[in-house]
């Protein structure tokens, strides 16, 4: 049973921390080759749907973005004609072979029927008009994410021959605090490769609506999140029977949960001896790194209380490297999302581990701040904003690993894996002798 605290006088969000749902579809759109977006909202909408393709770091020339940027005369009189004359426009300007129309808060309000009008104006297009209903009051990025997956699932069409032997899809790697994420996913192709698997498909990252529709002959599933992605993957498996496997696992973040990770997918695709070999030359780089590089990394952080805010997805993959390879102690997990799945999954992990954290999920930057307050912690794990809160707090060590990030990426690196596992300690190795630095040296009795 998890040790859950209970927040009083949070009836409120203050200072949430996770975005709407729009960010959510538009992280996922943003992964899907030759589509445009029409964007019923006003113009401060159109920046959220950029922070999705931000995050894909896709190229502005490739962006297909159009917004009928709504006002106050529009919210009150309507604005049907001016959506219809815009998805005309972009139809004949970008040309593409799929549009999707977003509706945002301010469509809800106005109760704009976007469905009948894609369907009225389909025979008019020649892109495959798509709505999409993504306002806030729907929920948050992940149920976003959600919502933007089953929409996808429109697209994946029945496939009648056997299923294509050794070929996997994985879902949402872009539902990541890595601020390299697309590092984790080419990891996890590169062991798929080594054990003689195809990616058939990602949901979505550089893929196009034809690999998509054809996403229903791979084997398997695997997610990539333990956030979001659930509903898709039940779907998926009931409607073209591709099943969903390692669900059930951390991801694999530091030495045992990477080499279980390997293990169970080695099983599934009779690779047992390739996971074995990855799993040995693994091992042997992180020891042989730590041992010429790290010698002081264990007593360094031995008994060391601390906490973890991120998504549910590095928190739960963190718990065992931090208290079994590191000689941590997790006293206090901080997770953004509210997952019933991955609530059952950190509850697992905790239990064969035998600790017993205080948990919270779905916490804002109330709750954060509030709960990194009451308790004596020697560090916190986590992005640039609990860097902020430790320091205005008096915790003196805090780690910045996780998105949003003060740190400069010049090279693309994977958390996941072995290699993983160092780059992770690379940071905190870094971050903690910083830390540790005087900021009240008096440096003009050396001038």
């Amino acid at each position: 049973m998890l040790n859950e605290l209970i927040f009083q006088d949070c009836t409120s969000s203050h200072d949430p921390v996770v975005g709407c749902a729009l960010e959510g579809v538009s992280n996922i759109i943003a992964g899907i080759r030759d589509i445009s977006i029409v964007l019923h909202s006003p113009q401060g909408c159109a920046s959220t749907v950029a922070l999705g393709y931000d995050n894909h770091e896709t190229d502005f020339t490739q962006r297909k973005v159009a917004c009928t940027r709504l006002f106050e005369t529009d919210i009150i009189m309507g604005a049907t004609d001016k959506l219809r004359d815009l998805i005309l426009k972009a139809d004949a300007t970008y040309k593409t072979k799929v549009m999707f129309v977003i509706g945002t808060c301010s469509a809800d309000i106005i109760g704009e029927d976007i469905e009948g009008l894609c369907r009225s104006l389909q025979p008019k297009v020649g892109a495959r008009l798509i709505p999409i209903h993504s306002g806030g009051f729907r929920g948050d990025l992940y149920a976003g994410m959600d919502l933007g997956l089953s929409t996808l699932l429109s697209f994946v069409e029945p496939w009648e021959a056997p299923k294509l032997p050794r070929t996997v899809n994985l879902i949402a790697p872009q539902a990541s605090l890595n601020p390299t994420w697309w590092a984790d996913m080419n990891w996890v192709k590169s062991v798929l490769t080594a054990m003689n698997v195809e990616t058939h498909c990602v949901f979505p990252c550089n893929v196009s609506i034809e690999e998509i529709s054809l996403a229903s002959a791979a084997s398997a599933n695997i997610m990539l999140s333990h956030d979001m992605g659930y509903t898709f993957a039940r779907e998926m498996e009931a409607k073209h029977d591709v099943p969903t496997i390692l669900g059930d696992l951390p991801l694999p973040i530091g030495l045992k949960n990477t080499s279980n990770w390997l293990r169970a997918l080695g099983e599934f695709f009779d690779a047992g001896a390739v996971a074995e070999q990855l799993i040995e030359s693994g091992e042997t780089q992180v020891t042989g790194t730590l041992r010429r590089r790290g010698l002081m990394i264990i007593p360094r952080y031995r008994n060391a209380k601390v906490a973890v805010s991120a998504d549910a997805s590095m928190t739960i993959g963190l718990v065992r490297m931090l208290f079994e390879e590191l000689e941590m102690i997790p006293d206090l997990l901080l997770v953004r999302s509210n997952s019933k799945q991955a609530k059952s999954v950190l509850d697992a992990e905790l239990a064969s581990l035998g600790i017993s954290p205080r948990v919270a999920f779905g916490v804002d930057g109330f709750k954060v701040k509030q709960a990194l307050a009451t308790g004596d912690l020697d560090a916190v794990f986590g992005s640039a904003w609990e860097k902020y809160l430790a320091e205005e707090i008096g915790i003196k060590v805090a780690f910045d690993l996780l998105q949003p990030t003060n740190r400069t990426f010049y090279r693309d690196s994977a958390y996941f894996g072995h290699e993983g596992m160092i780059n992770m300690l690379e940071i905190v190795a870094n971050d903690w002798e910083a830390a540790l630095r005087s900021k009240a040296i008096r440096w003009e009795q050396y001038q």
